[in-house]
Parts: structure tokens; C-alpha cells; sequence
């Protein structure tokens, strides 16, 4: 393992029993404890990937409970042999996707994710992969995170402004415009058209 990356591994690690500690813990000298090596772990994170530090505190130290990975869901929609991407505020494309809302399933949460970012109704088919984002995706998160992309039929619509993007497209392999590539890298684009043209998918899992 690359210095860099075990740093990230323990800085997470840390993280993840000082969260457990939280929230089972009553002992309030332990509860202390438990605080620092959450904000040292914090610090760590902050330092290795330059993500400022409140930002690494808000994704980072807000949850309780026995930490487990969140899921972030993103959808491969195609029309005429061209994949939907939709264009960030800071100018790259990314699938359409984000996190899985708590009253939603992951199916409900992906084809409400491509309406509100793409204006775009659609129905989920089918499960593309199941990735290790941190596998994957630079830079490494705070959280562990696990990518579920998934093939969509697209039903009809029209874009809207929103707050979350600025304009939908439809991209061959050929012609992809720069990648928000902590979403979604040239790979995963590559994977879902890789879906797309098969008769029959086995659903990836890392």
C-alpha cells in the first residue's frame, strides 16, 4: 500500500471506532476520548487530501450509530447508442446520480436523481456494478462509499434549470467532455456502455 493511501485507510479506521465508541460508550471520560481521536482523525484526512477541514467534519462527524458505507447511485441512461451526462456547475459531466436518500430505495433513489438533474423521467433495469468507490474514484472520501450504477430506459422529458447542473447532453465513447472523475471516470462510462451492448449482464461487484 502507498504511504499516502495507508494514512487515508487509518485516518478512517480511526474514525470508525471512535464513532462506535460514541455512540455505545457511556463512561463521559471515554466520551471524551472518543471526540479527539475523531477530530485527529478528522485532521489527518484534512491534511493527505487538502480537503478543507470543516468540510472533512461535516461528511465526517456528524453521524452516530455503528458506521457503515453510504451509497451513492448513478444512472447510465442511452439514446441512439449515446450515454445522458449532465454538466456540474464547475464545467465537467458527470452521470446522473448521488446519494441514496433514507425513504428511498435504490432504485426510487436513481430515476429521482435523473429527473431532478436531467429533467428526465426513466425506469431502473437493471444493476451495472456494485464499486468499491475508493477503488476507483480520486480522491479518496472521508466515508466509505459504494457506487451502484444502474441502466436506465429513458421515458421522455425536458431539461430544467436547477440547482445542481446547468445543461444535459448525450456523449458517444468517442466524444466524452472532461469527467467530474470523483463521480464517474472514463472506466465507469466505459462499463455501462460495455452493459448496454451486451445480451446478457452479470452484475460486477468488487
Amino acid at each position: 500500500m502507498e504511504r499516502d493511501g495507508a494514512w487515508l485507510k487509518w485516518a478512517v479506521e480511526l474514525q470508525s471506532i471512535a464513532q462506535a465508541g460514541l455512540y455505545y460508550g457511556r463512561d463521559p471520560f471515554d466520551r471524551q476520548r472518543y471526540e479527539r481521536i475523531r477530530s485527529i482523525a478528522a485532521e489527518m484526512l484534512s491534511l493527505q487530501t487538502e480537503i478543507p477541514l470543516e468540510k472533512v467534519r461535516d461528511l465526517f462527524c456528524c453521524e452516530t450509530g455503528y458506521q457503515t458505507p453510504k451509497l451513492d447511485t448513478r444512472a447510465a441512461v442511452f439514446r441512439e447508442g449515446r450515454i445522458l451526462l449532465v454538466k456540474e456547475r464547475d464545467g465537467r459531466w458527470s452521470l446522473p446520480g448521488g446519494w441514496v436518500d433514507v425513504d428511498l430505495s435504490v432504485r426510487e433513489s436513481a430515476v429521482k436523481e435523473v429527473w431532478e438533474e436531467a429533467g428526465l423521467e426513466v425506469t431502473a433495469e437493471l444493476v451495472i456494478a456494485v464499486q468499491d468507490r475508493e477503488k476507483h474514484n480520486r480522491p479518496v472520501y472521508a466515508c466509505k462509499v459504494c457506487k451502484i450504477f444502474i441502466l436506465c430506459t429513458p421515458l421522455g422529458g425536458s431539461f430544467r434549470p436547477n440547482l445542481e447542473t446547468v445543461e444535459r447532453g448525450w456523449f458517444s465513447l468517442e466524444d466524452l467532455p472532461p469527467l467530474a472523475e470523483e463521480k464517474n471516470t472514463r472506466e465507469q462510462v466505459e462499463l455501462c456502455f460495455r452493459a448496454r451492448a451486451a445480451e446478457q449482464w452479470t452484475t460486477l461487484l468488487d
